[in-house]
């Protein structure tokens, strides 16, 4: 087992036009490493997993629910399973670390 990831070893996965993500996994998290271009969007969704992140840079506009907010590098949020929420960007890009529990197997590639 490769207990050392490099991002630079790993392709890619779309989740919407603008929007892509790294993934790494052990058994119980998985890591998203996600890049979302300058006026892109992640739109409403819902997901069983809990989610943790932290943006990392740029600024990205994040709902959570009936909450809004306008992240800058250091900002988290914890995102309870099942609870709708998106995040887009504006004329400045983004990269979010996003944490999930249990793995999203649909993002094992």
């Amino acid at each position: 087992m490769k207990y050392f990831k490099e991002t630079s070893d790993r392709k890619f996965k779309e989740l919407a036009e603008g929007a892509r993500t790294q993934t790494f996994w052990g058994d119980n998290i998985l890591l998203s490493l996600v890049t979302i271009d300058s006026n892109s969007e992640v739109p409403w969704h819902t997901h069983p997993h809990e989610q943790a992140g932290i943006l990392v840079e740029g600024e990205l506009e994040m709902g959570i629910g009936d909450e809004v907010k306008i992240l800058h590098p250091g900002d988290m949020y914890i995102i309870p399973g099942d609870l709708e929420h998106y995040a887009k960007t504006s004329s400045i890009a983004a990269v979010a670390l996003d944490i999930f529990s249990p793995v999203r197997e649909e993002f094992k590639y």
